[in-house]
């Protein structure tokens, strides 16, 4: 790739990124795969303005004045330069050097849930919201902490069958240790080939010394939804995830649950780490049958109104839900309008405290995507969770001993309150 190209490829992506962007007209439409447009999402791995124009500065000082941007770019194309007539392993990889340079530039703002996802990444990261299937050991991971930690194992997965547990810490992988590796490198060494092998070396709270687990991947087909109808006449809906398919199979399981006339709901978001905004409305209004779902704060300090859609399936039902540490961004962002709604109560413990929105937009070329916080939600009583989470309205902890008796008191918390109303 010569000079002037890899100029105008990096100036596109720039400028994309930078630049201008009404990145989102309304809520409701566009696809997080659509690349035509950008989307808006929640994740749990992971808060700025609305974008507009930028003026770039010299930074040198704080009242230094604005220079242009090719002045701007000396020092990055003297590196540029620098690279490719004196690095010692020649030739070097300019798509490589691209995709660093917009990693490098997005971290650099501090925000760890505005990033940069190569193409590999953001294939994974699609087939985990969309419900669809990869290879690997089946669990949700936080990639944003020291190690890579476990959130949750995927129902009949390697991870499950080989008994990793929500708070998992993977300190190494096949000996190699991964202490200040970036979690979604740690995260790519976990995934590959369904039948090949991998052995994680886990820190777990209350093991004195870390322990090996060797698992074999499978291909791994991510689910969405599983319901079911408990005694006592309760329904049981439990969501994974905020993906494509989620509003559309959650409508389908409420009709045919409420269809059996439920005396109680109980809605598990734990372990539910997130995704998209609208999917995140579209739950809330299968609950709530108007008003106020949530409110979206910018920089600037104006705020947007998010209101439920009419038409919810179990507006009347008597609900709980479940939520844990793991319940993040989406989920918190239902969890916490049905809270402040008075809708349900909260059972379970305090979740993870993601209080802020991205948007998604898909770099030219096919070179994946960048994430950008563009605003910071809040409740419809307009508490900011950010860091703090959702304090439930009946605190219930799960222990070591519950899980090897496998015993869910949270669960049981909830049946006993639409029980006993």
């Amino acid at each position: 790739m010569n000079k002037n190209r890899v100029v105008s490829v990096l100036l596109v992506l720039l400028v994309m990124v930078l630049v201008t962007g009404t990145f989102f007209a309304g809520f409701t439409t566009g696809r997080y795969a659509n690349a035509s447009a950008a989307s808006t999402f929640f994740d749990s791995t992971g808060l700025t303005n609305v974008l507009g124009q930028v003026s770039p500065t010299d930074t040198s000082t704080q009242n230094s004045k604005p220079v242009s941007r090719d002045e701007l770019f000396k020092p990055f194309w003297q590196a540029w330069d620098l690279v490719h007539q004196q690095y010692v392993d020649q030739p070097v990889d300019d798509v490589a050097l691209m995709r660093g340079a917009i990693d490098g530039m997005l971290k650099a703002l501090g925000d760890e849930h505005t990033s940069y996802l190569d193409p590999e990444l953001t294939q994974r990261f699609n087939a985990q919201l969309n419900g669809s299937s990869y290879e690997g050991i089946g669990a949700w991971v936080d990639i944003t902490g020291d190690y890579l930690k476990i959130i949750s194992p995927m129902p009949g997965s390697p991870a499950e069958k080989a008994g990793l547990q929500p708070g998992d810490q993977v300190v190494k992988i096949d000996g190699e240790d991964m202490t200040g590796i970036d979690g979604d490198l740690v995260r790519q060494r976990v995934l590959g080939p369904k039948g090949s092998s991998v052995t994680l070396t886990i820190k777990r709270e209350g093991v004195e010394e870390p322990f090996d687990v060797k698992l074999t991947r499978a291909s791994i087909v991510v689910p969405t939804i599983d319901t079911k109808i408990l005694d006592n006449n309760i329904a049981y809906i439990r969501l994974y995830t905020f993906g494509d398919s989620t509003a559309a199979d959650l409508r389908k399981a409420l009709k045919d649950v409420m269809a059996k006339n439920p005396d109680g709901l109980i809605l598990d978001l734990r372990y539910n780490g997130g995704g998209y905004l609208n999917t995140a409305i579209d739950v809330a209004s299968e609950f709530i049958p108007d008003g106020v779902i949530m409110y979206e704060e910018y920089g600037d300090g104006h705020r947007d109104t998010l209101s439920a859609h009419s038409g919810g399936l179990a507006t009347k039902v008597p609900m709980v839900v479940l939520i844990n540490e793991g319940s993040a961004s989406a989920s918190e962002i239902v969890a916490g309008a049905i809270q402040d709604r008075g809708r349900g109560k909260l059972v379970g413990v305090t979740s993870y405290g993601k209080g802020s929105v991205q948007t998604v937009e898909q770099l030219v070329n096919n070179q994946g995507e960048v994430r950008v916080t563009i605003a910071r939600w809040l409740t419809p009583d307009g508490r900011q969770i950010n860091k703090k989470g959702l304090t439930p309205d009946y605190v219930v902890e799960i222990t070591d001993a519950d899980r090897q008796a496998n015993k869910d008191p949270q669960l049981d918390k909830a049946i006993e309150l639409l029980t006993t109303r």
